[in-house]
């Protein structure tokens, strides 16, 4: 199944993508959070669309994407877990995956705009493997047992700011809990869709340049031994996201590759933010689903 949110932020509504057409999902539940995949949610959406008792939801075209996932109680974020992305930045593997957060608030739809910070002239592209935690998960006994409570999969933009994130005292959280840093989707594609997690590849563009293209074959960490990983240090609760990493491509490891700029701003009724004291936008074009290399 392929779950998502529509509408403004704030009054999204939760749907069920199938077979081209649109469902409302708001006859089961009122949003994509943790309460709805700890009940069970994906289990019920799948018996009400099997049965025919999901409406379809008119206008679904004209409705902005948002995340896929609404309020996640934290977003754990995992770095150099790709060989050639450790490889373009000079460090060497990691012995056991390198963990940080990012703030939750960060997440926002896969189409909304990226608002480059206030005297950033380092921020950079970041395409990653999102997770999905469906069920509590407390010190896994194996990652085969871990995977199991995984929900489903989303593509996420680990948006960061390198000067913050490096060269202001080395804490990475600070270049990468700017908001609007971690689009998300466009949709969540539940565990019954993807039969090998390592076996999906990732792109990314900017400006019409692929400037990431990679496959989750290549991490040093699999999905299923970060859960395991994880769930050893702290609780993973429905609803919550884990970044697994991103392959080679990014502005930090390409030679005199500039980070991304703010747009110049221009008149316009829908864009009020032009004065030099605001943050300004950037759009990237993110990739449109999971896909098998």
């Amino acid at each position: 199944m392929r779950l998502g949110r529509l509408g403004e932020r704030g009054t999204e509504i939760p749907v069920l993508h199938a077979g081209g057409t649109v469902f409302d999902l708001r006859s089961i539940t009122d949003d994509l959070d943790g309460a709805f995949f700890a009940r069970g949610g994906t289990a019920l959406v799948r018996e009400a669309h099997g049965v025919g008792a999901l409406a379809e939801l008119p206008d679904a075209m004209s409705l902005r994407v948002g995340a896929p996932i609404a309020r996640p109680g934290k977003v754990v974020c995992i770095g150099l877990n790709y060989r050639d992305h450790a490889a373009e930045t000079g460090a060497d593997l990691p012995a056991e995956p390198i963990v940080f957060l990012k703030d939750p608030m960060t997440l926002v739809g896969a189409y909304d705009e990226v608002r480059i910070p206030r005297g950033s002239t380092k921020t950079d592209w970041e395409v990653e493997l999102g997770v999905v935690i469906g069920s509590e998960v407390r010190y896994a006994a194996s990652p085969e047992e871990a995977i199991r409570h995984v929900a489903g999969y989303a593509v996420s933009h680990d948006v960061s700011e390198r000067e913050f994130q490096l060269e202001r005292g080395g804490q990475w959280g600070k270049g990468k809990s700017c908001e609007t840093f971690n689009p998300f989707g466009p949709t969540l594609v539940t565990v019954d869709e993807i039969e090998d997690p390592q076996a999906l590849a990732l792109r990314l563009v900017v400006n019409g340049v692929v400037r990431q293209e990679g496959t989750t074959a290549d991490m040093i960490f699999p999905v299923a031994h970060l859960v395991w990983y994880l769930s050893q240090f702290m609780v993973l609760y429905p609803g919550d996201v884990i970044n697994t990493g991103t392959p080679a491509g990014v502005a930090l490891g390409i030679p005199d590759t500039p980070g991304l700029a703010p747009r110049p701003a221009r008149a316009s009724p829908r864009r009020r933010l032009s004065d030099s004291h605001s943050p300004t936008r950037r759009r990237m074009n993110p990739p449109r689903s999971l896909r098998h290399p």
